[in-house]
């Protein structure tokens, strides 16, 4: 009998990495060849989510830009939102003190919360970095909440490693 494949949440940044051109700046190049090499060796291990909210953020743009963002979500089921997922996105804005700005992220991580969503993929380590994980999962702890993982592509290469291994 085969295991349940873990369920992985797809934020804007992944398409955004995946689709846009070629950087020059190390560390982006290198985000980027991660993000493709993720999508091409190992989304298929993973049940693939993402939101209303992503789809929104994609959009946003360049339009040539933002169809090739579209395009590569395509296919991957959509969550919707809920008033219940806006409710808690607006918890987690005062809880982690997001910007205004940046308030999606908040309702990405709500998305998988009320979703059971296994891992939030993003490479958005500003607002969803350790920090403000250890702030969720305390949050999440002790109003008896799911709680994601939230994870990069590299660190999820490595984690799909040791649990082959």
């Amino acid at each position: 009998m085969e295991d349940k494949k873990k369920t992985l949440y797809i934020e804007t940044t992944i398409p955004s990495y995946a689709t846009s051109r070629e950087s020059s700046n190390l560390i982006i190049a290198a985000r980027q060849l991660l993000t493709k090499r993720f999508w091409e060796e190992e989304r298929e291990k993973y049940e693939l989510y993402t939101s209303q909210y992503v789809i929104e953020e994609c959009e946003l743009g360049d339009p040539d830009a933002a169809k090739r963002r579209l395009d590569f979500i395509s296919g991957i089921t959509v969550l919707p939102k809920t008033k219940e997922i806006a409710n808690l996105a607006k918890i987690y804005l005062n809880l982690l003190q997001i910007t205004e700005r940046a308030k999606t992220d908040c309702f990405h991580l709500a998305t998988c919360v009320i979703s059971e969503i296994d891992y939030l993929l993003s490479w958005n380590c500003t607002h969803l970095g350790f920090g403000s994980y250890i702030k969720v999962l305390e949050y999440n702890t002790k109003h008896e909440l799911w709680s994601p993982l939230l994870i990069t592509p590299d660190y999820l290469f490595d984690l799909t490693n040791e649990e082959e291994d």
